[in-house]
C-alpha cells in the first residue's frame, strides 16, 4: 500500500492539526529527535504525501456563509466536453469542490457565495460553461461536521517502527 511507518502517520497527524508546528515541537511531540524528524517532513513533502500547508480562513467571518451542493447533469460524455467543462468549473472561484461521480448525477460541486444573488451569479457563469442537461442545488441549512483531517488511524494501526 505505502511505505509509511508510525513516526510518519504521527507527523502527518500532528501537521493535519497544526501546521505551524516548528520542528522541535513536532519531533516532541511525536518522540523523534528534531534532525530525523525533519528528514521525514522533508521526504513526506516530496513524495507528496504532505502536499501544502494552509491557513484555514472562517468563511462566515469573511462574507461567504452560504454553501450550496450542485449537481449537474449532461448528456455529453466526450473526453472534450469534459476537458472544457472541468477548464471552466476550475476557474470558478466559487467552486471549493468538483467530483465526476457515478449514478444519477455526472458532477458534483461545493459551492460558497455570499448569498442568493451571489448563487444566482455563479449558477448564470455556469451554465454558461457549457451544455448542461440538468442542475439541482441544495443550499446547506447547517454545517454539522467540518474537518481537512483524514483519518489516519484507519491506515496506521498496527505499524511497526
Amino acid at each position: 500500500m505505502n511505505d509509511l511507518d508510525k513516526y510518519d502517520y504521527a507527523i502527518l497527524s500532528a501537521l493535519q492539526g497544526d501546521a505551524t508546528l516548528s520542528i522541535a515541537q513536532l519531533a516532541e511531540k511525536i518522540g523523534l529527535s528534531s534532525t530525523p524528524c525533519w528528514k521525514r517532513v522533508k521526504r513526506l513533502e516530496e513524495e507528496g504525501h504532505i502536499e501544502s500547508r494552509v491557513t484555514l480562513v472562517n468563511r462566515r467571518k469573511v462574507g461567504l456563509p452560504v454553501t450550496v451542493f450542485v449537481s449537474v447533469r449532461t448528456g455529453d460524455h466526450d473526453e472534450k466536453w469534459l476537458k472544457n467543462f472541468a477548464a471552466a468549473v476550475v476557474n470558478l472561484p466559487e467552486v471549493l469542490e468538483f467530483h465526476r461521480m457515478s449514478g444519477d448525477v455526472d458532477y458534483l460541486l461545493k459551492v460558497v457565495t455570499t448569498d442568493i444573488d451571489g448563487y444566482d451569479r455563479f449558477y448564470k457563469k455556469l451554465i454558461k460553461a457549457a451544455r448542461l442537461s440538468g442542475v439541482s442545488s441544495a443550499f446547506s441549512m447547517e454545517q454539522i461536521k467540518y474537518s481537512t483531517s483524514l483519518p489516519l488511524e484507519l491506515v496506521s494501526h498496527g505499524l511497526p517502527t
